[in-house]
C-alpha cells in the first residue's frame, strides 16, 4: 500500500484532525503526490487555515498527524512557500 493510499484510507481522520487545528484545506505535494515516496519519506502537506487556528498550530497538528499516519509530517502554508519552489508545489499539489 502506498503512502497516498494510506492517506486516502485515513482521509476522514486526517481532515478531522486538521479542522480541529483550523485548517480549511489540505493538499499533498512532494514525493507522495508524485508517487515517488519510499518507506522513509515524509509527507509534505500544503495547508490553508481559516481565521481561527488552534493555539497549538502547527506543532499540535504535526504531532497528531504523525501519530495517526506513522510518518514524519512537514506542513507549509501557501505564503510560507519558497518562491523558487512555489510553482512546482502548486502544480503537483493534490487535494486530500
Amino acid at each position: 500500500m502506498t503512502t497516498f493510499d494510506i492517506l486516502k484510507e485515513k482521509r476522514e481522520n486526517v481532515l478531522e484532525v486538521a479542522h480541529r487545528h483550523g485548517v480549511t484545506s489540505m493538499r499533498v505535494f512532494g514525493s507522495v503526490a508524485r508517487g515517488e515516496d519510499s518507506a522513509e519519506s515524509d509527507i509534505d502537506l500544503l495547508v490553508t487555515t481559516g481565521p481561527h487556528v488552534s493555539p497549538w498550530f502547527p506543532a499540535g497538528l504535526i504531532l497528531e498527524l504523525e501519530q495517526l499516519l506513522g510518518r514524519h509530517i512537514d506542513i507549509v502554508t501557501e505564503p510560507g512557500l519558497n518562491p523558487l519552489l512555489r510553482d512546482q508545489v502548486l502544480t503537483e499539489a493534490v487535494a486530500l
